[in-house]
C-alpha cells in the first residue's frame, strides 16, 4: 500500500494502491468520517461531484471523496467487468488502508445505489446513510438516464446532458460546458465510460438495483434527498425507498434537477451537516 499526493489538478489529490487498482480520493478534515460517492455521468470525478461540499464539509468532519472504479483518476485493469460488489470491495479496501473502521456514506445518483450495497453488505461498517437522486431499486429508465449513460462526446451533447441535469439553466454557461467537455475526452475516459453501462441500458439499472428486503432489512438512519423535477432518476424512486427503509426520512427540493448538490448548494450542505455530524440526541446512533 503506498500512498501520495499530487497537485497537477483539483481534480487529483491522493492516491492510494488497492490491489490491482490505483485510487484518486479527496481526504480532508477531522473527526467523524463521511464517504461521498458521486454520481455516474461522463468525466466525473470526486471532486466535480462534490466540490461545493468538500470545503464546508470538511470543516465539520473527515471527509473521504474518491474517485470510483471506472472513473476519473482512477485506475484499474480494463478488462475487468465493474459491478457493485466489485466497487464495494474497493471501497472497503480504501478504508482498511486507512485504517477507518465505520463510516456516514453520502452517495449521489449511482454512488446512492452502490452506498445501499455497502450497507447491506458490511452494516457494521455504515453509521449513517444519506441518498441524494439515488437508483438503488429497480425502474424503468428515464430517457434523461439513457442519455446520460449513452453519451457520445460533442460540445453539443453536453450541453443537452447539463440540461438535462439541472432544472435552472441559468447555471449552465460555456465554461462549463467546455470543461465538462474536456474532462469527458481526457486520455481513455470515453472509452472506459462506454463499457459501464452498454445498451440495453435497462440492464444497468437493474444491476444497481437491490431488492426490496434488502432496503427493509437496513438499521442505518437515512436520509433521502431528491429535486423534485429530476429527470434522470425519478422523485417516485426515492419515495419507493422512504416507505421501505425502516429508519428514513426524506426532502424533496422543489425548482431542483438532478444537480441538488449545485442547485441547491446552501440548504444541502447544511441538511448534511444537521444529519451527519450535529443529529437530534433522541435521532439514534
Amino acid at each position: 500500500m503506498t500512498a501520495h499526493s499530487q497537485a497537477a489538478s483539483p481534480e487529483m489529490a491522493n492516491r492510494i494502491q488497492i490491489g490491482e487498482c490505483t485510487l484518486n480520493y479527496h481526504d480532508q478534515g477531522e473527526g467523524d468520517v463521511i464517504l461521498l460517492i458521486h454520481g455516474s455521468g461522463p468525466g466525473v470525478t470526486g471532486w466535480a461531484n462534490w466540490r461545493g461540499v468538500i470545503p464546508s464539509l470538511s470543516q465539520r468532519a473527515r471527509v473521504i471523496a474518491p474517485d470510483m472504479l471506472g472513473f476519473g483518476y482512477t485506475h484499474c485493469p480494463s478488462q475487468w467487468k465493474l459491478e457493485p460488489a466489485i466497487w464495494v470491495q474497493s471501497l472497503i479496501g480504501l478504508l482498511d488502508a486507512l485504517e477507518i473502521k465505520q463510516v456516514s456514506i453520502v452517495g449521489n445518483s449511482f454512488g446512492g445505489a452502490i452506498a445501499l450495497a455497502l450497507a447491506k453488505a458490511f452494516p457494521q461498517r455504515v453509521k449513517r446513510l444519506v441518498l441524494m437522486g439515488a437508483a438503488g431499486l429497480s425502474f424503468p429508465i428515464t430517457d434523461g438516464l439513457d442519455k446520460v449513460w449513452g453519451y457520445q462526446p460533442s460540445l453539443q451533447a453536453m450541453r443537452g446532458l447539463m440540461e438535462v441535469f439541472a432544472y435552472d439553466h441559468s447555471l449552465i454557461n460555456d465554461d462549463l460546458v467546455s470543461m465538462r467537455y474536456q474532462a469527458s475526452i481526457r486520455d481513455d475516459v470515453q472509452s472506459r465510460f462506454a463499457q459501464l453501462f452498454p445498451a440495453p441500458r435497462q440492464q444497468g439499472v437493474e444491476m444497481l438495483a437491490l431488492a426490496e428486503e434488502d432496503l427493509r432489512a437496513l438499521p442505518h438512519p437515512t436520509l433521502l434527498i431528491h429535486g423534485r423535477e429530476d429527470k434522470v432518476i425519478p422523485l417516485e424512486l426515492s419515495e419507493r425507498m422512504l416507505r421501505l427503509i425502516p429508519h428514513s426520512q426524506m426532502h424533496v427540493f422543489g425548482e431542483c434537477g438532478h444537480w441538488v448538490q449545485i442547485e441547491k448548494a446552501q440548504a444541502f450542505n447544511r441538511l448534511l451537516v444537521d444529519f451527519l455530524v450535529d443529529p437530534p440526541a433522541n435521532a439514534g446512533a
